[in-house]
């Protein structure tokens, strides 16, 4: 017997054992029936595929599936990047191929399809169209690319009739002769890009008049209670509610899909050109860069928020700093010192700008006579640095489209002003939130915020120093001020109303750094090495360290650290 037929006879055994007689004519005629039927389908999509497998071949170097990008004696490709498709491109008549993502696409009929493809921060329209040289088949094809998947297209370019507004490349479209698919995505996406990607502002206008409607309905319910007024309503708020919004928890989820938007690609591109544009200024004022352990055996800034971890039977900690390894560097005579690596705070801070991991920059300079020669030089390297980013506009640009924001302003000359006169505009400040402000207690973030803004509106700058902090707010390394010990020799550098990095000049004096030490509660045998390096003689030096995505995120204003942060690590999140 063939399978169908033992198959079959399994059945009637199955059945007539269950039913303990032969199977009635009417029942034997449903099964026959039956047993048709499938040959029938069985049939019929042996058929369909053959048919498929058909197409396929008679137009296998047209369109189809290829995950291997180049075949054996296949000749070499000319690509041209999505973001260099130009009239002038198009002017040539060559033709070449593109890849990129399927941004989206439409199919209009069986003749004529468009395809979005977007690549990286560029994104250009496909026409794939029906002619004596392109098969209806290709047509087809493409109308059902699922969104997301990489594909080589073959064609030319042509100038577009009008602009198109959906893509970067606005005046070209590209015409479609092959289309080959490098990376099929699955259908169905856990978000869209299209909805992570849309502006802002669409987004807050739809949450505020959603939030209106759900307000009304709450208050009807309270009051009359009238169910046709309700009904109305909660209409009027289905209506309201255009776009789906992608919650901060699903981007971060899925994060290798939400770093695909144009605005989110842009971004870390720049993070890459704010990294670069520190490095570039501190190798041009002679600083060395350094590299220092991360796994250490003491909290580097004292205190409760590290994380501690198990080490051979002994404990060690993430470091939180490379404080003090990059003043036992100027210790060492290497002069000026930076590095830029990983920072680990154990902080139990679920706010929009603090990270338990983020990429710190910190540099260590010794200086001649006072420690503002260092302070100078921080701040003129913090406005070159500015000076660059803002030279990459088509990436700002990008950030911009999806999330608007004002240029920052900041003069040649930064404006210095000491922790006494920020504590007495906010003293003075018309609001008077803060009159009852401390002469020696720390700043809140709201205070911080409103004396961002006080010193915006007096002096025009979104960029400044608050210089001379009370000694009671900075760590037992800090210098006090040897004309008023309450005070220090340390600094914090806003940017838009918040703290983007503190600073100080470092005690290098060794009597005085351990007596501070035991101030401090911390036990000297875990600092030992520390304080005797600058028992061989120090020269006098200072510093700051400051988050790389802070400074980005304040920059933009873009209003919450995890945008800037590739990966985010928080007291929530540990994963991807």
């Amino acid at each position: 017997l063939n399978y169908q037929e033992k198959n079959d006879s399994l059945i009637t055994a199955k059945n007539m054992s269950e039913s303990a007689k032969p199977l009635s004519k009417k029942a034997l005629r449903k099964l026959e029936k039956k047993k048709r039927q499938a040959a029938a389908r069985a049939e019929r999509e042996a058929q369909a595929k053959a048919q498929q497998d058909a197409i396929k071949e008679k137009y296998k170097h047209v369109f189809g599936d290829r995950p291997v990008a180049e075949l054996p004696g296949e000749e070499p490709r000319e690509y041209v990047a999505v973001g260099d498709l130009t009239e002038e491109v198009a002017a040539s008549g060559n033709t070449f191929w593109i890849r990129g993502r399927v941004n989206d696409k439409r199919q209009t009929s069986g003749k004529l399809a468009f395809i979005t493809i977007r690549y990286q921060i560029h994104s250009v329209q496909v026409v794939v169209a029906e002619t004596e040289e392109i098969p209806r088949e290709l047509v087809k094809f493409a109308g059902k690319l699922p969104n997301e998947s990489i594909i080589d297209i073959f064609g030319h370019l042509v100038v577009a009739e009008e602009p198109i507004e959906m893509t970067t490349q606005k005046t070209v479209e590209f015409v479609a002769e092959k289309i080959f698919v490098i990376s099929k995505s699955i259908n169905n996406l856990p978000l869209l890009i299209k909805d992570a990607g849309r502006p802002q502002p669409l987004i807050d206008a739809q949450v505020a008049e959603v939030d209106a409607i759900n307000a009304k309905i709450e208050a009807e319910k309270e009051g009359d209670n009238n169910e046709e007024v309700i009904a109305a309503l909660i209409a009027e708020k289905d209506a309201a509610q255009k776009y789906a919004l992608v919650d901060q928890s699903v981007r971060l989820d899925y994060r290798v899909i939400d770093v695909r938007t144009p605005a989110n690609n842009a971004i870390f591109r720049l993070q890459s050109c704010l990294s670069m544009a520190f490095r570039k200024t501190l190798f041009e004022r002679g600083f060395v860069e350094i590299h220092t352990p991360k796994l250490i055996g003491a909290a580097s800034e004292g205190g409760a928020d590290v994380f501690e971890l198990g080490y051979f039977g002994r404990s060690a900690y993430l470091a939180q700093s490379p404080q003090l390894y990059k003043q036992m560097a100027i210790a060492s005579d290497l002069g000026r010192v930076f590095e830029i690596g990983p920072v680990f705070r154990a902080e139990k801070s679920s706010t929009h700008r603090h990270l338990t991991e983020f990429v710190g920059v910190d540099f260590e300079m010794e200086f001649k006579q006072h420690y503002h020669e260092v302070l100078h030089t921080i701040t003129e390297i913090l406005v070159e640095v500015f000076d660059i980013l803002g030279t990459f506009t088509e990436q700002i640009e990008t950030v911009r489209a999806q999330y608007p924001f004002e240029d920052l302003v900041y003069p040649r000359e930064t404006l210095i002003l000491t922790f006494k006169e920020g504590i007495a505009m906010l003293r003075e400040d018309p609001q008077g939130e803060f009159s009852d402000i401390a002469d020696l207690e720390d700043l809140s973030t709201p205070q911080e915020k409103r004396l961002g803004v006080l010193v915006k509106e007096k002096y025009g700058t979104d960029f400044y120093v608050l210089d001379k902090y009370p000694s009671d707010v900075r760590p037992f390394y800090t210098m006090p001020d040897p004309e008023q010990p309450e005070y220090s020799n340390s600094y914090d550098i806003f940017l838009r109303g918040e703290e983007i990095s503190s600073g100080a000049q470092r005690i290098h004096d060794t009597e005085l750094l351990r007596q501070n030490a035991e101030d401090n509660g911390i036990d000297l045998v875990t600092v030992k090495d520390y304080i005797e390096g600058f028992s061989y003689g120090a020269s006098p030096h200072a510093g700051c360290g400051l988050g790389l995505e802070r400074v980005l995120m304040l920059y933009f204003n873009l209003g919450n650290i995890r945008r800037t942060s590739f990966f985010p690590r928080d007291m929530t999140r540990l994963t991807p």
